[in-house]
């Protein structure tokens, strides 16, 4: 039996620790709750021309400046937080992105309001299943699908920024929506 650190991978974590951790035990792995949907909602926006991987380096901080992710207090913020946040060293301090979390978390609510978790509403796109790929190589995953297409016009119609076709596409493949772990990788198949 390899061992994790010679277990076959995707390519994309290099030998990053952090990125090989995240690819390990969380990229891919379907996501069941509200919290941590939320969660991957902002970062994906603040990914927005950026890397994963400096996002996922400031993941503490986003959660130690955001209020552990809780929506219903962002949604509260004020100019006066938000100029605060555009101070703050450990997140990435571009006013957009920044205000977007507010607006992400009124329209989150609102989501939750209506399906009753946004769990429930987001994985109604796939009937609940993640999508199988088999792909074998990096170049067979593309950086949209129809279906991100559709959920990020879906979204944007109630009220999310930062969530066009490609960010969707991210955040399924992180989320467990899609399975676009490379055959070859160990992952693949634990995460079915």
């Amino acid at each position: 039996m390899p061992t994790p650190a010679t277990q076959p991978r995707c390519p994309w974590p290099g030998d990053d620790p952090l990125y090989v951790c995240y690819h390990d035990e969380e990229w891919g792995v379907p996501v069941r709750t509200d919290k941590k949907w939320f969660e991957f909602i902002i970062l994906e926006g603040v990914q927005a021309g950026l890397s994963w991987i400096t996002v996922l380096r400031k993941r503490e901080n986003y959660r130690k400046a955001l209020d552990n992710f809780d929506w219903n207090k962002i949604a509260l913020y004020d100019d006066s937080k938000l100029e605060e946040l555009l101070q703050n060293p450990g997140i990435v301090r571009n006013r957009l992105k920044v205000k977007a979390s507010v607006t992400n978390a009124k329209a989150f609510i609102k989501v939750r309001e209506e399906f009753g978790t946004f769990n429930k509403y987001i994985w109604a796109f796939v009937d609940g299943k993640p999508i199988q790929n088999r792909r074998t190589s990096m170049k067979e995953i593309p950086p949209v699908t129809e279906l991100a297409e559709k959920i990020s016009k879906d979204m944007k119609k109630r009220g999310f920024t930062f969530v066009g076709p490609t960010i969707i596409y991210a955040h399924m493949q992180a989320t467990g929506m899609v399975n676009d772990h490379l055959t070859t990788c160990f992952r693949h198949k634990e995460v079915q």
